[in-house]
């Protein structure tokens, strides 16, 4: 009963295969096995009363054997406690399901279980083992009510030795999701498999399913009798590249993003292949769907609400279903009844003051009633009828951005204070040299220098030369020219689109404020304007204001885009998807390293998926409600092509190459910071610090013998195809770390960790924060700013609050992307967090030194919180503190569910 996830009509891989028919080879010299294989007859073949009279003769002698085995004085009984949990909503159908369930275990017909030994027996050369089925009539119930244990009794001779491994065969009907088994009766004491795992039915697929228990093992070290099966799971989990996945298996392989396209629906919704020499890219786990009937390198869509493959164990468990349920819920509603409304009246209106901004707040979003009142009252009444509500329900909770001071996004001192302590802090740099020149090819792009002058610059530095600026370390920058011109445009021929490439100067006072000095936004040369870039620096006028407020605001369509396609989307949820892709090829789930990864890959492949389905595709959510359009995930692919470095994703590594951090040997982490006042940067280092300490101690346990990284073979073997067959397009850069020493395994680990964890966290659950608030961040513009010899320029200003406005996204669009950024931002009910880390290894590590490196890293997380509490009441930060400022939580290790601006889980859960 060899496992792999492959389905009957899949062919196994010639390597899989071989290592199977030998261990069936080794197993059938025992005539226990061919009781299993004929008990396995009794289920297939349903009535043959002939194969049932045979199966229970076989039982009766097997039982004869193991009675007479303990009146000898050679046996023991040990049983074996299984924890399933069941559905917590249930159908009719699965009431059946379960009773049917009850029946079968309780007649020893539903799920087999074969314990093997880590000792060898000599005449299979493999591990002992002892067979028995789960029994009991009924259920025992356990102190949850979705938790239900059953009991299988063995009976095994003295010399077993210690269980290492379990193979499990489902004969139910349906999956069973398995939380543990707990082996009690030998002498060292219970003996623990904590798993939680989904197990497919037999009917699904004809192999068993290999369990170990919660001791870790380097590969060198495992023990003999559990040998074939740590490698025969491996291959097994990989798959052999071919087919078309089903959902009950779990093989992880790589594929290009090549289905967020949908070209036999239209063709506009037709996109490149992201994935290549052309448009490099990150890979994304394998559904091996078919080609399209319209382009045969993209692959067949499945749309909602049907689910996108992921391996079974990386679906949200149902709390987690039930929370992001309720979140897409709240998203449709946001999405369906403006889209509704807009459609009654005609057009996709604008915001025509900020009363209109207001009401999303207070009144919530009100149907039109003018144009079709009996559609209206349907849709109110089915609202009625389904949610207890009103037509007024959709209304959203007033952003944290202006909760204390509704004005505060008007301020040049906010604008520049997001920028350190925002939703995306990570862009801002230090200028190190001037003049500012494009690294673009000239030839295309114009010019390669910027129209920001020394002239210009010294108007805003109090007196201060320039070198004199630079030289101290007070002039910063956020460019988004040379990663943005190359699109803007083609951006700007989309419908409702107008965008620049931008370039914003801050000077750091010497008061210790920030402040915006000088924009420059510019757009692709033109014949007659082959320098076609304007310059904007706050006024002290009316007109100038406007102006400079709309230069602003293209400033943070452009900086959404980047922190969402880029920052967010790219340098978290796409690059960590390789790394969890490999850790389950290549790492046995016994591999301690592999253990202390686990916490950190939990939902990220599903998040992922549904995100190629509805957020990242051709027309979905990120098109319709940001600047680049039909191009976000082409820009996605040039940054990573022109940026993407894994050695400068380390956060102390990223902060000197932008100039934010200087070495210095005499700080912890041998960094110190350009600016103090820096939240993103001073509470992230913390959590580095503590995550860096607590894999040291981790790894140092595990790898304290000379070479021991080296000659790891699952080790290398994750590393290599991390780099060739997660990112190949960059395999070849010579900036990849090596994986010799221990230190170098520690920096890698380090970095992964702090990725899917603190920096996901810093820039993803501020989004509806800072973003639902439409003016403070809005993602598109409209209308580029007006000059005076423009027709609008009359219109700008006699009305400047109206084109302010409508240069914005409209209503529909608006509210489009706040239903996601408030999904986005929300933790669900069972988000498991860093600070919990001791709670959830404690389940799968059996290593009281261990456990005490997990203990210690909470406790650190917990002094953390105090520090960074501490800091948000100190009156000399004010980029944290102040009257109407909300204080900087994002890295706070803790919080509760719900939009709540903190807290740090352990993966990339949303």
């Amino acid at each position: 009963m060899m496992f792999t996830a492959q389905s009957r009509s899949t062919p196994l891989s010639s390597e899989i295969q071989h290592v199977q028919i030998i261990r069936r080879k080794k197993i059938s010299q025992i005539c226990r096995y061919k009781s299993c294989c004929k008990v396995k007859a009794v289920i297939q073949s349903g009535n043959d009363n002939k194969t049932v009279k045979d199966a229970n003769f076989v039982e009766k002698s097997r039982e004869e054997s193991n009675r007479s085995l303990l009146s000898s004085g050679k046996g023991r009984n040990v049983k074996a406690v299984v924890t399933l949990r069941k559905k917590m909503k249930e159908k009719i159908t699965d009431k059946i399901e379960d009773q049917w369930e009850s029946l079968m275990n309780g007649i020893g017909r539903g799920i087999m279980i074969q314990l093997i030994s880590q000792d060898i027996d000599p005449v299979t050369k493999s591990g002992k083992f002892a067979e028995s089925y789960v029994r009991g009539w009924l259920s025992k119930p356990s102190d949850h009510p979705y938790i239900v244990e059953y009991a299988a009794n063995f009976t095994v001779p003295h010399d077993f030795g210690h269980p290492g491994a379990i193979i499990i065969t489902n004969l139910l009907d349906k999956e069973i999701h398995l939380v543990q088994i707990v082996i009690h009766g030998f002498n060292e004491g219970p003996v623990f498999f904590s798993v939680n795992t989904w197990i497919h039915s037999l009917k699904d697929n004809p192999e068993s399913r290999i369990v170990f228990q919660n001791q870790a093992y380097l590969p060198s070290q495992t023990p003999a009798g559990i040998k074939d099966l740590r490698r025969e799971d491996l291959l097994s989990i990989r798959g052999n590249g071919k087919g078309e996945r089903k959902l009950h298996e779990r093989i992880y392989d790589y594929d290009v993003y090549n289905d967020l396209g949908n070209p036999d629906k239209s063709e506009d919704l037709a996109r490149p292949l992201v994935g290549g020499k052309e448009k490099p890219y990150p890979r994304r786990c394998r559904t091996g769907r078919g080609p399209t009937k319209t382009d045969p390198l993209a692959e067949r869509r499945i749309e909602k609400p049907h689910p996108v493959y992921v391996p079974r164990d990386e679906t949200f468990e149902e709390i987690k279903q039930n929370t992001f349920s309720a979140g897409r819920l709240k998203a449709l509603l946001h999405n369906l009844v403006p889209l509704i409304a807009a459609t009654l009246s005609s057009s996709d209106i604008p915001f025509t003051n900020f009363t209109d901004i207001d009401k999303l707040y207070k009144d919530g979003v009100v149907l039109n009633d003018d144009n079709d009142q009996q559609k209206n009252k349907f849709l109110s009444e089915t609202l009625d009828k389904v949610f207890s509500v009103s037509k007024r329900l959709l209304k959203y909770e007033i952003p944290a951005i202006i909760r204390r001071d509704r004005f505060a996004w008007l301020r040049d001192n906010e604008f520049a204070r997001q920028a350190l302590a925002g939703v995306n802090p990570v862009n801002i740099e230090l200028l190190r040299e001037f003049p500012i020149v494009s690294k673009l090819d000239p030839a295309v792009y114009g010019p390669p220098d910027s129209a920001i002058t020394w002239d210009l610059i010294e108007q805003e530095l109090n007196g201060m030369s320039v070198e004199e600026a630079i030289q101290d370390k007070r002039l910063f920058m956020l460019d988004y020219h040379d990663v943005l011109l190359p699109f803007i445009g083609k951006m700007n021929t989309l419908p409702g689109r107008k965008a620049y490439a931008s370039r914003t100067l801050f000077f750091y006072t010497s008061r210790g404020v920030l402040k915006p000095i000088i924009i420059e936004l510019s757009l692709p040369p033109t014949p007659s304007s082959p320098r076609n870039k304007r310059i904007f620096s706050h006024g002290h006028d009316a007109t100038n204001h406007w102006i400079w407020n709309l230069a602003k605001a293209h400033v943070c369509s452009n900086d959404a885009g980047i922190h969402q396609l880029v920052n967010h989307w790219l340098r978290t949820h796409a690059c960590m998807e390789p790394y969890i892709i490999a850790t389950h090829r290549h790492l046995s789930s016994m591999h301690p390293i592999y253990k202390l990864l686990h916490p950190h890959m939990r939902y990220t492949l599903e998040i992922n998926a549904l995100a190629r389905q509805s957020l990242i595709n051709g027309g979905g959510v990120i098109e319709a409600c940001f600047s680049p359009g039909r191009y976000s995930m082409e820009i996605s692919s040039a940054a990573y092509k022109s940026m993407w470095r894994f050695d400068m994703e380390a956060l102390p590594a990223d902060l000197i190459r932008r100039g934010m951090a200087v070495e210095d040997t005499s700080m912890p982490l041998g960094v110190k910071l350009v600016i103090e006042d820096y939240p993103y940067a001073a509470d992230g280092l913390l959590i580095w610090s503590a995550i860096k300490e607590y894999v040291e101690s981790y790894v140092e346990h595990y790898y304290s013998e000379r070479n021991s990284v080296m000659s790891d073979v699952e080790l290398q073997g994750w590393w290599n195809e991390i780099k060739n067959k997660g990112h190949p397009d960059k395999k070849n850069e010579p900036w990849w770390p090596k994986l010799v020493t221990k230190e170098d395994l520690s920096g890698i680990l380090t970095t992964m960790i702090w990725i899917a964890s603190g920096q996901h966290a810093a820039i993803n659950f501020g989004q509806y924060p800072f973003g639902g608030y439409v003016p403070n961040r809005p993602t598109l513009m409209r209308k580029l700013i007006p000059h005076e010899d423009d027709p609008s320029y009359e219109n700008f200003i006699l009305h400047p609050e109206y084109t302010f406005l409508s240069s914005l996204a409209t209503q529909l669009q608006a509210t489009k992307v706040m239903a996601v950024q408030d999904t986005l931002s929300t933790h669900s009910a069972d988000e498991e967090y860093m600070y919990q880390l001791h709670e959830i290894q404690s389940f799968s590590v059996n290593d009281h030194e261990v456990l005490k490196i997990f203990e210690r890293f909470c406790a650190k997380l917990k002094e953390i919180e105090d520090t960074i509490n501490q800091r948000n009441k100190d009156n000399r930060l004010k980029n944290r503190s102040g009257a109407g400022v909300p204080p900087y939580e994002l890295l706070l290790p803790t919080s509760g569910p719900g939009v709540t601006c903190r807290g740090i889980p352990n993966s990339i859960s949303i």
